[in-house]
């Protein structure tokens, strides 16, 4: 294994000191797969104030003394060192009761939620795999260690860290698991929203969303009831292939995985089953259902404790992502500015994106929309490149122009700097100073 110098330093001196010392878990299941690992957990059978006198003079920060845990800065990064331990009851489903330290690596990883994250390492010793978590790998299987029943029932975050290593990693829920998972459901509702919305924005971005979307939506379902209306809805229209959830998933799959962007692919449609329509001769129609789904994001988002910022970001994405932005030929590109100067240009680069990928879910033989959204972003390089006026603060006066125009301070400013920018956005005249003055007198004259 490919490990840095400041990880190894820190097994080789618990080592040194006389204590059993491993890499363990997420940093051991990336190495054997080839990738760099996020971060470095060390399991030790040194206690806490044993482990801080092996590194007296280093800086350690005592996150968690409770469950033997402490944190060791190296060269300026950290490392989690953790006394190997097993759990006790957990009576709330998600932490356990008390905490017993243990003598053995083995005991220490009897107690872990998957086969994968249930191997440990070092340089001596080698790899000690007592739960097949290396042939799980191969296998590309999530496994839980043990019973699964019992690993839900512990801690029910596992059933979405479950789904999570799924679509991040692109493996399939081993069948005992998968079929305990969808069992245990119903106890998410034991889980905080905050850790609830971590775990989903981990796994809407991962690589194989879609899959894991569509085949556990009644897991998601539980914080997130709206999917369970999008699941199986058929959309009744022939510029569609799939069902209203389907559509979503591939949608928020072929997006980077961006976690505003993805967010927003999975939800924008999430409001249809509320606005279904149909004609007589059985074509379904979803009249509004961009503002709908604006306002259901709104409410998901809030539920699951989002931050004020990605619930706005992602809602105005949602209620934006079917209007229209082609420019008519010989015209300004009107809407186009007015969206860049409302969303900003990396909102508004993302809302093509989205409705890139809205266009690439329909039916193979309705996709034209997506080149449509190749034309308009190559417009909207060259309006950025030409540092085009979007924005009342784009403007060649301001507020203090007008004033001294002898424009009465207050609304009446606000709403001539709107006209302004009005007129500046259909061409009707250029974004100069003189120009602007002119205008403005005449706009406000008697």
């Amino acid at each position: 294994m490919n490990v840095p110098s400041y990880a190894l330093d820190a097994v080789s001196r618990l080592r040194a000191g006389g204590y059993a010392a491993f890499l363990v878990g997420g940093c051991v299941r990336d190495s054997l797969m080839g990738r760099v690992p996020g971060d470095y957990d060390v399991a030790t059978s040194a206690r806490p104030e044993q482990t801080e006198a092996v590194f007296a003079g280093e800086r350690i920060i005592e996150t968690g003394l409770k469950h033997g845990t402490v944190t060791l800065l190296l060269d300026g990064h950290p490392v989690e060192i953790t006394t190997f331990r097993t759990d006790g009851a957990y009576s709330d489903h998600r932490h356990p009761d008390e905490v017993r330290f243990a003598a053995q690596i083995e005991d220490d990883l009897a107690r872990r939620d998957f086969t994968v994250n249930a191997m440990a390492w070092n340089p001596e010793t080698g790899l000690v795999d007592p739960c097949g978590g290396q042939d799980d790998l191969a296998r590309k299987r999530i496994r839980c260690v043990g019973d699964p029943d019992r690993r839900f029932d512990e801690d029910a975050l596992r059933i979405l860290r479950a789904l999570r290593f799924a679509s991040v990693l692109g493996f399939d829920l081993d069948p005992a698991t998968a079929a305990s998972a969808l069992a245990k459901k119903d106890l998410l509702e034991a889980v905080s929203r905050e850790r609830i919305a971590v775990e989903l924005v981990k796994l809407v971005c991962g690589p194989d969303v879609r899959r894991v979307v569509c085949g556990f939506w009644p897991i998601l379902a539980v914080p997130v009831p709206e999917l369970a209306l999008m699941a199986g809805f058929d959309q009744r229209s022939k510029y569609h292939c799939y069902d209203v959830l389907t559509h979503c998933a591939v949608a928020a799959e072929t997006v980077r995985p961006d976690p505003i962007l993805r967010l927003a692919a999975l939800l924008h449609d999430c409001g249809k089953p509320a606005c279904f329509t149909m004609d007589r001769d059985g074509t379904g129609h979803f009249y509004g259902h961009g503002q709908i789904s604006a306002d259901l994001t709104k409410t998901i988002l809030t539920r699951l404790r989002f931050d004020n910022d990605t619930i706005r970001r992602v809602t105005d994405l949602v209620a934006l992502h079917d209007y229209p932005l082609d420019p008519e030929p010989g015209k300004p590109p009107r809407a186009i500015k007015r969206l860049l100067g409302k969303l900003g240009t990396e909102d508004f680069f993302r809302l093509l994106a989205l409705k890139r990928a809205d266009s690439l879910a329909h039916d193979p033989g309705y996709r034209a929309r997506a080149a449509l959204c190749d034309r308009v972003e190559a417009l909207t390089r060259e309006l950025l490149a030409e540092q085009a006026c979007f924005r009342v603060k784009d403007l060649a006066v301001n507020g203090r122009d007008l004033i001294a125009l002898g424009i009465p301070e207050g609304p009446a400013v606000g709403r001539t700097l709107n006209a302004l920018l009005e007129a500046v956005l259909g061409e009707e005249v250029p974004n100069e100073r003189d120009a602007l003055l002119a205008l403005a007198r005449s706009v406000t004259s008697p």
